[in-house]
């Protein structure tokens, strides 16, 4: 199944701390297998999994679980330690504000905030993290807050709204993707809301399940995106689904078949996905791009065949539209990703508390 692809906006910004302190980002990129020349094109995207080497390398390289985008340095382990003090609480509530209390320790890390009402619960980053100049780091702790807290209770835990305290930027449309939920920009602070009811559930995970998710904890974490929890998700998911189990029939199917499966009639479902500002038509271009980017950055099957899998006509239709996604032609994007497969000589990075043999 095609999965999302990154805007080249959060590559740069993630770039940003290592950069700051003098680390060379050139072999990271390469060790990541993602073409230097990509970050001077606005349009460009990476895989989630080009991103997570990316994360990965990152962290090699800073011993920096904020990865040297604040001011002071986040060690290693840190997160894991938050974790392990969550273990034990009564229900998810408990857990968030022990989580709240442990990174309070921390002068220098996220000012969080829990507020629960009656009606709604909100979770929030007071103020800007100093130094996190993009607010990369503040949207990665929002993330990864509303991920974990999802996995802690074994459930998707719905977001209503995603609001953030800085004004759009030209990125903006990736938000409802991301946080599942309707995004707004020029909020009085960033944070997120959701069904207080949530905060009442049980943790169901064991130390086990814990020590293995912290293996592979915060990347994971950022890669799993799958919500589940919008009509537009419900049906990226279909497409993506359909696009995979295809076979010999590239076809994509149509908006009634869609509407179909999620029980609507294709008026109602064209309705709701308006309300979320997309179409069938956006979701529809979305998985082809998204499966585009896989296919060329991480196979070798010939740019025609990938053309007429994702239910191109023509190979020039093709062309046209992976430009227009991209700003630049699918030979050239190949060619870019084999020039770094080729060339780097980097060794896979290891995760804590990896082996070897974990990785292979």
């Amino acid at each position: 199944m095609a999965r999302r692809t990154v805007t080249v906006h959060h590559v740069r910004a993630v770039l940003r701390g290592a950069q700051r302190h003098g680390v060379d980002t050139v072999p990271l990129l390469q060790a990541a297998q993602i073409p230097p020349l990509l970050l001077g094109d606005d349009r460009a995207r990476i895989t989630s999994a080009q991103f997570v080497r990316l994360f990965r390398e990152l962290y090699r390289a800073t011993q920096d679980e904020f990865l040297g985008l604040g001011t002071a340095v986040s060690r290693p382990g840190t997160f894991a330690m938050m974790c392990r003090t969550t273990y034990g609480c009564r229900d998810l509530g408990s857990a968030v504000e022990r989580a709240i209390t442990f990174y309070g320790l921390f002068p220098s890390g996220p000012d969080l905030v829990l507020h629960r009402s009656d009606d709604e619960a909100v979770f929030t980053v007071r103020g800007d993290i100093a130094g996190d100049e993009d607010r990369f780091l503040t949207e990665c702790v929002l993330a990864i807050w509303h991920r974990l807290c999802s996995w802690l209770i074994g459930r998707r835990i719905p977001l209503r709204w995603a609001a953030f305290g800085y004004p759009p930027p030209p990125h903006q449309d990736e938000y409802a993707e991301l946080f599942g939920c309707q995004v707004r920009f020029g909020a009085v602070r960033t944070g997120a809301g959701f069904a207080p009811h949530w905060l009442d559930a049980p943790l169901i995970r064991d130390e086990d399940e814990l020590e293995r998710m912290l293996r592979r904890a915060p990347f994971d974490l950022l890669s799993r995106r799958e919500y589940e929890t919008t009509v537009a998700e419900q049906v990226r998911r279909a497409l993506a689904r359909a696009l995979a189990d295809q076979g010999d029939a590239p076809r994509l199917p149509a908006l009634g078949e869609i509407a179909g499966r999620l029980a609507v009639s294709p008026a109602t479902l064209r309705r709701r996905l308006a309300a979320e500002s997309t179409s069938y038509q956006q979701l529809k271009d979305t998985v082809r791009r998204d499966a585009a980017i896989a296919g060329l950055a991480e196979g070798r099957e010939p740019i025609a065949e990938l053309a007429a899998r994702l239910g191109f006509s023509e190979d020039t239709a093709f062309h046209r539209a992976f430009r227009r996604w991209t700003g630049t032609t699918p030979g050239a994007y190949r060619i870019g990703h084999a020039v770094v497969s080729d060339s780097s000589s980097y060794p896979p990075s290891f995760l804590p508390g990896e082996t070897r043999s974990q990785q292979s």
